[in-house]
């Protein structure tokens, strides 16, 4: 039973999740315009008295939307938000849902939780509101890049053309499903002014380096253009990681454990039929159901020895006694004495 157990438990560290105590909803969330959508948060640490969530529009500060001490299922919404912002509150779990989405809702959502005056918020997930139909001319461009070898450096570059807005252009990098922050990087980027006879279209572009890149810097990376109060975003640059050797290493010590577990077991289900076997066999000859035949033949191997005795024991049966043991063998009984000189 114990080389069972210890490959449970080697398996089962080798198949372990580490969760924070913060756990939400991450990286990009589409919707349209008029829909609803609802934001979740679980918190699994005991000692967190309150739970919070924050807004934070493109460029601008953090908002406070809801606070609840966490044993508590009713929110405090604060009054910017009350109209269309609710808290789907239970223990553990602080849901924020948006009615009614508007362009202005497009932002990063932080849940937070306070735990011994300290602040710990979850990745954040950007919302983006998306209208049916929009009301700027604007293309974002991203090629599609190869997978890269760990310690290689690349550069993501992303190009937009907009149409001139009287509000400020601003081109941000988002990472998809990312254990940092969603928004990765903000810059005004370099515009230039086209001069093919469409002077009211700008070229921007905006281009993020990641050096010496490893395994955690795998997953989708979107370009993204806030012109005109709206947002519109790329196809989005996948970053894949070559991890030679090494991916392959803890699958074959997984697909070793789970052999090795599937032979303990057979081991141990071979040992518990071999004792029922045994167990059943001696049962037998206590009930007097052996065969006679193993009583009659242990004087002949004893008589091997000219210094051991044997004498038959028979039992005086009452009638009565012999009438309930007509269907039995004879029960033998041998006694063993050594003589000395």
């Amino acid at each position: 039973m114990m080389p069972l157990c210890i490959f449970i438990l080697l398996l089962c560290q080798v198949l372990a999740v580490e969760t924070s105590g913060i756990t939400q909803d991450s990286g990009v969330i589409t919707a349209q315009i008029g829909e609803n959508v609802t934001l979740k948060c679980l918190c699994q640490d005991d000692v967190v008295t309150y739970l919070s969530w924050y807004q934070q529009s493109l460029g601008g500060k953090p908002l406070i939307i809801s606070t609840r001490m966490r044993l508590n299922t009713e929110a405090s919404i604060f009054p910017a938000f009350k109209e269309r912002f609710q808290v789907l509150a239970r223990e553990g779990i602080n849901d924020l849902m948006i009615k009614n989405l508007r362009p202005s809702d497009s932002a990063t959502y932080y849940c937070g939780s306070l735990e011994f005056n300290a602040i710990e918020f979850g990745q954040g997930a950007f919302l983006h509101v998306k209208a049916s139909l929009s009301n700027i001319h604007a293309v974002v461009h991203q090629p599609t890049l190869q997978p890269l070898r760990l310690g290689e450096s690349v550069n993501l570059s992303c190009t937009a053309y907009a149409e001139s807005c009287a509000r400020e252009q601003s081109l941000y990098w988002f990472r998809h499903g990312a254990a940092q922050p969603v928004v990765m990087y903000h810059s005004a980027g370099e515009c230039i002014q086209l001069s093919n006879g469409q002077s009211h279209m700008k070229n921007c572009t905006l281009n993020l380096t990641l050096k010496s890149v490893d395994a955690t810097d795998a997953g989708m990376y979107y370009c993204a253009l806030a012109s005109c109060g709206e947002i519109v975003f790329g196809n989005g640059t996948e970053v894949k990681i070559l991890v030679e050797g090494s991916t392959k290493a803890p699958l074959l010590l997984v697909y070793s454990l789970i052999v090795a577990l599937a032979v303990s077991i057979i081991i141990l289900l071979s040992l518990a039929f071999i004792m029922y076997k045994l167990k059943k066999k001696i049962c037998s000859v206590c009930k007097g159901t052996a065969s006679h035949v193993a009583c009659s033949a242990a004087p002949d191997v004893a008589s091997r020895d000219t210094d051991i005795h044997y004498a038959a024991l028979s039992l005086n049966r009452t009638s009565e006694r012999h009438r309930l043991d007509d269907n039995m063998e004879s029960v033998c009984v041998y006694s063993r004495v050594k003589s000395r000189k």
